[in-house]
């Protein structure tokens, strides 16, 4: 099977919605395969439509001030920033065999980031009742968040997917109650291990470790349009090679 990927760079979180409608429409249409989009948003925060405000801790004019967008989606409340690797996987659940169901879906793609993280050195689990990818705990040590995970899924296409914390500035994450757990911190690969990776590798530990275990073969894609003709980003994205 193959395993579509494409890395754009810095794209706002507006038109990575746009494109995952467009992708996930294309998917379920059999237009193109699954697909992994790569890229990092700037700074923005994400509010379920069921999530409570108080988990926002700063005040819309103080987000303002920071330029600091607010989107409502599904799910709880996350952010978004320079220095996180954002993943949004548009994979066909019926397309492997057997077909994954959606808890198996997210345990795989904890898994693929576990590996990455392994990658560099890191050791990272999962924490039972808590979704993404935690640090390892030890004595008093609590676990830390280093990737979190939310996913859509209709019609069996999954969209949404995680952010994965290389070098954020992880002050931005005291803005708010992360996925309304308030009592764990967030970390990321610059904290953890030193000298910190370069988001270059960390992009393609990421890809190969998601072709291990969703046991795919990688292939990069040049540009959205090499995946879908129609396909067309806002000039302002920025490629993935440039130096962010």
């Amino acid at each position: 099977m193959i395993l579509n990927l494409l890395q754009l760079g810095r794209v706002s979180y507006a038109e990575g919605l746009e494109l995952q409608k467009v992708l996930v429409d294309a998917r379920h249409d059999e237009r193109i395969g699954n697909t992994l989009v790569l890229l990092e948003h700037p700074p923005v925060l994400t509010l379920g439509r069921n999530a409570s405000r108080a988990n926002i801790l700063a005040s819309d004019e103080f987000l303002a001030w920071r330029g600091i967008e607010v989107h409502e989606i599904n799910g709880d409340v996350t952010y978004h920033g320079p220095g996180q690797l954002v993943g949004y996987p548009i994979f066909d659940l019926r397309s492997f065999t057997p077909r994954l169901g959606a808890v198996e879906y997210v345990r795989k793609m904890e898994e693929a980031l576990i590996r990455a993280c392994g990658d560099f050195g890191v050791q990272t689990t999962r924490v039972a009742g808590k979704t993404g990818v935690w640090t390892m705990a030890g004595g008093s040590i609590q676990e830390k968040k280093i990737a979190a995970i939310g996913v859509h899924i209709a019609r069996g296409i999954t969209s949404h997917g995680f952010a994965f914390s290389v070098n954020p500035d992880l002050r931005d994450f005291q803005l708010i109650v992360p996925c309304g757990i308030a009592d764990r911190e967030v970390t990321s690969l610059e904290r953890e291990v030193d000298p910190p990776p370069a988001m270059e590798a960390v992009r393609n530990a990421v890809a190969r470790q998601f072709g291990h275990v969703f046991q795919s073969q990688v292939l990069w894609v040049e540009s959205p349009a090499d995946l879908l003709p129609e396909l067309a980003l806002a000039s302002n994205a920025v490629p993935a090679s440039a130096d962010l």
